[in-house]
């Protein structure tokens, strides 16, 4: 397993070791000893698994604490755009966002410590999409970052993506956000 940092500290991408064969492949997409000997040195206690269609678009969401949670998500199948907006307010690269493309034939993982905001779009139908969690899903303290914020200035990739009416309704504008986190 390789563990690459990324501009934003706390970030991490993680690349498993692949073994391949006539059969196919194998590779460990966790293994606690091993993340336990890298920077990520967290229990997890939740796995979520979700499927989308091309240009579905989830996020931008986060738990506040006490229910705060760092994640390792993946796709198994098919692709998406992976990104991570920083909601830590004492953090340097406040507001800033990082993208990585995470797909089933990349096999790359992404490593999202707590006080980030996190969302995908889908790059391919059927995409099955990942997330270990290292706390559980708590909806009072469940909080939406409007996707198409003009200060976050992400660019998806896609016009017109697919937008639960949850996500329209309940994000906030990143102006309007009081982060939690420090």
């Amino acid at each position: 397993m390789k563990v690459f940092k990324t501009e934003i500290e706390g970030l991490l991408i993680i690349e498993p070791k692949i073994f391949r064969d006539e059969r196919g492949y194998f590779y460990e997409s966790y293994n606690k000893n091993i993340f336990n000997g890298s920077d990520i040195n967290l229990e997890f206690v939740q796995d979520n698994q979700s499927l989308s269609k091309y240009g579905v678009l989830r996020g931008l969401h986060f738990q506040n604490p006490p229910f705060a949670q760092a994640k390792i998500v993946r796709v198994i199948k098919g692709a998406v755009m992976d990104v991570a907006v920083d909601i830590r307010k004492n953090s340097s690269t406040y507001g800033k966002h990082c993208k990585i493309e995470l797909s089933e034939d990349n096999f790359r993982m992404f490593y999202l410590p707590v006080g980030f905001a996190h969302g995908f779009i889908s790059l391919a139908d059927n995409t099955i999409f990942s997330y270990k969690c290292s706390n559980v899903y708590n909806k009072e303290s469940e909080g939406t970052i409007k996707w198409n914020d003009p200060i976050l200035n992400i660019d998806w990739g896609i016009q017109n993506p697919v937008i639960s009416e949850k996500d329209i309704t309940n994000a906030q504008s990143f102006s309007d956000f009081q982060s939690k986190f420090l």
